[in-house]
């Protein structure tokens, strides 16, 4: 469970679950992300699950770091809920237009296209945390033949929708921004949508991805 929890600046605590990076370990910190913003304690105004760390935010006008500390160390564990996270289908065009860095890979990994797709695909995905930019999801854990590491130079712009692939990690942009990682395709699929105040993310920290190949003529319909 949590290791320890400090200080971060004035008002938040950082929990630290371990420096390692594996589903094991984020799926405790998933845990006490949902579990305590359900207990909805008092103060509390924000918490941001990481790989494997968990920070809460919290006003200084209703609670202070010793009592809201000794709050999180006194969870009744057994009470938590083990809430599962969705499964979630992505469908993903890697035409040409959209796979900007498959021959790259072919080269740095020495295995062709056809073997990174059909590897890159024939997995689920489980989402670690969402971030960078609004939405953006962090997915484990990619096959080990298919791992690189990010460009030399990163782009300015990636294009909305891409899908990424960085080490044990892929992702989706949620929104066209600079990145560094290997493209590999699109979606066309909207992963983070502003005006829904409830859930704006389509996949959040817990949840699962199944990642479906579709054609150039089937990314289209879905923008008819």
């Amino acid at each position: 469970m949590i290791k320890n929890i400090s200080n971060l600046g004035d008002s938040a605590l950082y929990c630290d679950f371990g420096s390692k990076v594996n589903k094991e370990i984020n799926s405790k910190v998933i845990q006490y992300f949902k579990n305590i913003k359900d207990k909805k304690i008092e103060g509390i105004t924000n918490i941001t699950p990481s790989y494997n760390k968990l920070i809460i935010s919290f006003d200084m006008r209703i609670v202070n770091f010793t009592n809201l500390k000794e709050k999180i160390e006194n969870l009744n564990l057994k009470e938590f809920i083990n809430k599962k996270g969705n499964v979630i289908k992505i469908p993903i065009c890697c035409d040409k237009d959209f796979s900007l860095d498959l021959k790259r890979l072919e080269k740095k990994l020495k295995i062709s296209g056809d073997k990174i797709l059909e590897k890159f695909f024939s997995r689920r995905y489980y989402c670690y945390m969402t971030g960078f930019i609004a939405g953006h999801p962090f997915l484990g854990d990619t096959d080990e033949f298919i791992r690189a590491k990010r460009l030399e130079t990163p782009r300015v712009k990636i294009p909305k929708g891409s899908v990424g692939l960085t080490e044990q990690f892929c992702n989706i942009y949620s929104f066209e921004s600079p990145g560094g990682w290997n493209i590999i395709g699109n979606t066309p699929l909207n992963i983070f949508d502003k005006k829904n105040e409830i859930k704006p993310n389509l996949i959040n920290p817990g949840d699962t991805v199944i990642f479906e190949q579709i054609s150039k003529e089937e990314h289209k319909k879905y923008n008819d």
